[in-house]
């Protein structure tokens, strides 16, 4: 089997598609085939050592796949059965792992399998954010940070599907004219406009209720100021690097404003709780009120141009690596 790997923090040439060997899987777990593996910021964090991991390491929190063998234990899986995971553990970027059979979703025959690999971190992240962060409800306007991205894309059209008006982020008119074609009412181009003053432009003066922050320092600013009073700023990535040094008394200055740094791990954490998430997102995509699009493949060996592409801001909506 072949794997991506790394020893060793830093740029994208760290990678290296390496031979492994794969035992049987043990107690609880299941043999995958990986049939498509999904591309994400995320895993440039854990790359670059923003997101530090015992090394050497692989890469990857999301792929779809078919069963292949069953350890002891498990009973809710078979050999053949098509399924899809977005939640970990790290080592997606492989062509077959051995996974515990709790954290995977079995896939309706109505998801192809490249979609399952673009939709599964991005959709179950876009569900956590707009329904359990901060619950949206029709007639809300919010702001969302490079509305572009593959997080972006889905959450669109999924607050459109809730009611919601959405403000969007991009750097060309390009991703905005893309974002646009999703379903996002406005678009604010950053490095042409003052996204704040753009907000309350849009808002009659009054400022957004929440934004939706993944691009971290670079935003920062922005997204406390197009906040209205008592408005949550919801900051769930790095992309431009975390966020030091903040000043707590700027929240209160502000407007009594609310900062939260969450993560999908904990909001799946139980098993329960993992499912639930995944059917909402089944249940949008089958309906069609959640589209999924993928925008770009490369061969899982071809992984450190995938990556180059991503942080240099060429791609746009899902990446998938096919093994």
């Amino acid at each position: 089997m072949k794997a991506i790997k790394f020893q060793k923090p830093g740029g994208p040439e760290v990678m290296q598609y390496e031979d492994i060997n794969l035992d049987a899987p043990e107690q609880g777990q299941v043999r995958l085939r990986h049939t498509a593996i999904g591309l994400n910021y995320l895993d440039t964090y854990y790359r670059s050592g923003a997101y530090p991991l015992p090394l050497p390491s692989g890469l990857g929190s999301e792929a779809a796949g078919v069963v292949e063998a069953v350890g002891s234990g498990v009973t809710s899986l078979k050999v053949g059965d098509r399924v899809a995971y977005g939640a970990g553990p790290i080592g997606a970027y492989s062509q077959a792992r051995n996974m515990p059979a709790n954290r995977l979703s079995k896939l309706p025959d109505a998801i192809k399998d490249n979609i399952a690999a673009a939709m599964m971190l991005k959709g179950m992240t876009a569900r956590y954010l707009l329904r359990e962060t901060y619950k949206v409800k029709a007639g809300d306007t919010i702001l969302w940070h490079a509305v572009a991205g593959g997080v972006g894309l889905i959450a669109v059209q999924w607050a459109k599907h809730l009611g919601v008006r959405v403000i969007g982020t991009t750097s060309t008119p390009e991703k905005a004219a893309l974002a646009k074609s999703f379903g996002c009412d406005e678009v604010i181009d950053y490095t042409q406009e003052n996204v704040a003053e753009r907000v309350r432009d849009l808002t009659e003066g009054k400022g957004v209720p929440v934004v939706y922050d993944g691009v971290g320092q670079a935003t920062l600013n922005a997204s406390l100021d197009s906040l209205s009073p008592f408005g949550t700023l919801v900051s769930f990535g790095s992309a431009s690097g975390p966020v030091k040094g903040f000043d707590t008394g700027v929240l209160a200055a502000k407007g009594s404003l609310y900062l939260t740094r969450p993560s999908l791990n904990t909001y799946v954490a139980s098993d329960a709780a993992l499912q639930a998430n995944v059917a909402d997102l089944f249940e949008v995509v089958i309906s069609g009120a959640v589209k999924i699009e993928v925008n770009q493949t490369y061969a899982l060996g071809d992984a450190v141009k995938a990556h180059q592409d991503l942080e240099g801001r060429k791609t746009t909506g899902s990446t998938v690596l096919l093994p």
